[in-house]
């Protein structure tokens, strides 16, 4: 549990990383990578284009970068190890329960509709223009914060003392 000094600080990282990248996906996996010290450049690299995957209102990139930072910890080194598959799956799908538990959905356009009462095509510059006028960086700053924080709490629960 963070203190509420802690706290702040945590979410003051989330909000200026996510002024910075303007990706969920990315603030969520960058700020995960410092606290874990994750390897994963490229990763973050990769993770350009998967806000609400592809800005599609689809899977919200709290989840996906949330995923991998859980992927580089508990995935499987070798494709055919079974029970290191099953493991990995097994933390991803609480992940998502827990994140969906608190959220209501993990689908980008569900938290959108929830925090901003409608969805929004940010290709589409009218629609961007109204996302800029709607708070995003706070709104969905929250929203990452969620998603770190789940992510934190498991990797917490499963790493071996």
């Amino acid at each position: 549990m963070l203190s509420s000094e802690m706290r702040q600080e945590h979410d003051e990282n989330i909000r200026t990383c996510l002024l910075k990248s303007r990706n969920c996906a990315q603030t969520s996996f960058a700020v995960l990578q410092e606290k874990f010290d994750l390897d994963g450049d490229t990763v973050l690299k990769a993770l350009t284009a998967f806000p609400g995957i592809a800005l599609r209102c689809e899977t919200c990139g709290a989840v996906t970068g949330g995923l991998m930072a859980l992927g580089l910890i508990f995935g499987r080194e070798e494709l055919d190890d079974e029970k290191g598959f099953q493991r990995a799956v097994v933390i991803a799908r609480t992940f998502c329960q827990r994140f969906e538990k608190e959220l209501g959905s993990t689908m980008c356009g569900n938290i959108q509709e929830s925090k901003f009462g409608r969805t929004f095509d940010l290709l589409d510059p009218e629609h961007l223009e109204a996302w800029e006028a709607a708070n995003p960086i706070d709104k969905c700053s929250v929203v990452v914060g969620i998603g770190v924080r789940i992510a934190a709490e498991i990797i917490a629960e499963n790493q071996s003392p």
